[in-house]
């Protein structure tokens, strides 16, 4: 049976903090194996696949090494989640191909904007003026990265608007997973599934890796997986609204790892456009919290004073 981990949030923010070093140090694999530092540039399909093969291989080995059963999965549900988070990560590698990491990275950051959205007629959630505002800040920093002028546009910052978007979508789905199982469980689920999805689709763009290439793409899955078991270790040992902040640090790591590598430092307009983001999303993150510490005061004394159908519409009238 499935038993929650013990509080703990100084270990919570060291496992954020890996999370995004992992993060970072995928996408940076991801950017490597598609462009031309490594060879002919391969297809961001094709990275993603990457991504699933390695991660997979690495998670299957823990699975048979600790025996893993699964336990009562919600199979349908990890099946959509997967299917939202490869198309998510498919466009970002495709995005950082194109501009720089930290902006690409940046505007992955309105993930938790669209999944709030989304929430409204996928979970029945009520929006307040508060978080509408939080996510208006962050649509703003959104549209400063994208650089809306005849001049400076960069197209391919859609494709990181468009992961921001279906990785939203799987938040959302991961809302109705959390909780329920183990992190093993979701993690070799997940990246089961995944694998099956990216295989058929990297079919009809696959060619050849380099030596290199395919070094980058072990280092894409592996780094992903790491970051994923970081992130559930993490988000296990503490409340989100505690740790989820955290995962900002992700824009820090980018950004040294695209400078270093690439010799691209963030201009004013980037550092414009994620302080904007971020400061939305935090807002956000803030309100959130707020929610679910009075969706835990008004629970138990709504179910004992009130009829279960008069505690609906609690969610947010601020």
């Amino acid at each position: 049976m499935f038993t929650p981990r013990a509080q703990n949030p100084g270990l919570a923010i060291g496992f954020m903090l890996m999370a995004c070093a992992f993060i970072a140090a995928s996408t940076l694999m991801a950017k490597l194996a598609g462009t031309a530092r490594l060879g002919d540039p391969l297809h961001a399909l094709q990275v993603s696949h990457g991504r699933f093969l390695f991660a997979w291989m690495l998670i299957a080995s823990a699975a048979l090494v600790v025996r893993l059963r699964l336990e009562r999965p919600n199979l349908p549900l990890h099946a959509f989640r997967t299917l939202a988070g490869w198309g998510g990560v498919s466009l970002l590698f495709a995005a950082v191909a194109y501009i720089p990491m930290a902006d690409a990275t940046a505007i992955s950051f309105l993930n938790p904007v669209f999944a709030m959205m989304l929430a409204i007629p996928l979970l029945g959630e009520r929006v307040g003026p508060i978080r509408w505002g939080a996510a208006a800040i962050a649509l703003v920093g959104g549209l400063i990265l994208l650089r809306p002028t005849a001049a400076a546009f960069q197209p391919a910052a859609l494709l990181a608007l468009a992961a921001a978007v279906v990785m939203g979508i799987e938040i959302t789905v991961i809302k109705l997973l959390s909780g329920r199982e183990g992190t093993l469980q979701i993690l070799f689920i997940n990246n089961s599934f995944g694998l099956l999805i990216a295989s058929a689709a990297v079919w009809p763009v696959w060619a050849q890796p380099s030596p290199a290439q395919w070094a980058a793409l072990a280092g894409v899955g592996i780094f992903m997986a790491c970051a994923q078991a970081s992130y559930v270790n993490a988000m296990a040992r503490a409340e989100a609204s505690f740790v989820v902040p955290f995962a900002y640090a992700t824009l820090v790591f980018a950004t040294g790892f695209d400078a270093l590598v690439f010799g691209s430092w963030p201009d004013a307009v980037s550092l414009a456009g994620a302080g904007v983001i971020v400061a939305g999303a935090a807002l956000l993150a803030w309100r959130e919290a707020q929610l679910k510490r009075r969706a835990a005061d008004i629970g138990p004394k709504c179910l004992k004073n009130r009829p279960i159908a008069g505690c609906a519409g609690q969610s947010d009238t601020l």
